[in-house]
């Protein structure tokens, strides 16, 4: 029988711990991990699965696993001539593989996923129609943006040829000694210096403003006087000796004639 050892001797007395910072807390985090993950093993492995989840192991095993000659239907057509892995049919060209088994796990009723896909096309449909209306306003609001500003440069076109019209008019008419012109808007107001000068002004607007002709219509009507009375186009900028010369040199009586 081996000696028993005296626990009061130097090899019991003098064993030095060791103390360094740190050592017994990380000692106590790997067990308690140690601990945890034993507990997580042991918890998966004793945990009862689900009557659904053992439905879908049975099925997928049966489904994976061959059909063998203890089924009717699988002996019936190896009565007939048929291999396994061999296409069915006479000539062989039919499928090779069974129908897929598609388990429906919902408790949806029968139809409602057409009804849903239906529902989605039709969402689909609305926003893509929603979009092309959207483009169309877009483009629409973009072409009357365009047309306007066509308009107000067109407009603007024929007050400046309209304010060329007058002052040559003007002038037209001072060499031949006329002092009065035609109609009052045949030539250019003149610029008024005062400030009572420019009250008057206002006033008499109504005068050259409440005309109810468009400035097209004062410049087709005043480029008429202006050829027939001085022999003058102002697009042309010329004026002519006759009206021979006018009507062979001058190619017309419009702004877009002479494009």
């Amino acid at each position: 029988m081996a000696e028993e050892e005296d626990y009061m001797s130097d090899s019991f007395i003098n064993i030095q711990e060791d103390i360094r910072p740190g050592v017994p807390m990380l000692r106590q985090i790997r067990a308690a991990r140690r601990k945890e993950e034993k507990q997580q093993e042991a918890n998966l492995k004793n945990r009862q699965k689900s009557v659904k989840e053992e439905e879908r192991e049975r099925r997928d095993i049966g489904l994976k696993s061959a059909l063998g000659c203890e089924n009717k239907g699988f002996a019936l057509l190896q009565k007939m001539g048929y291999k396994s892995g061999q296409a069915l049919g006479k000539s062989g060209a039919g499928i090779v593989e069974p129908i897929p088994l598609n388990v429906k796990t919902g408790k949806s009723g029968i139809g409602h996923e057409s009804l849903l896909k239906r529902k989605a096309e039709e969402r689909l449909e609305n926003y893509k129609r929603k979009i092309h209306m959207k483009n169309q306003n877009e483009e629409k609001a973009a072409e009357q943006f365009r047309m306007r500003l066509k308009n107000k440069q067109d407009e603007m076109r024929l007050e400046g040829d309209l304010r060329r019209s007058q002052r040559a008019c003007q002038q037209l008419d001072a060499q031949k000694n006329i002092q009065v012109p035609r109609e009052a808007w045949y030539w250019l107001r003149p610029e008024e210096d005062t400030e009572e000068e420019e009250v008057e002004e206002e006033q008499d607007e109504d005068e050259y403003t409440s005309e109810d002709l468009s400035v097209l219509e004062k410049l087709q009507i005043l480029t008429g006087y202006l050829r027939e009375e001085h022999l003058y186009c102002i697009w042309c900028g010329t004026a002519y000796e006759d009206k021979e010369d006018l009507s062979s040199n001058c190619p017309g009586p419009t702004s877009a004639d002479h494009d």
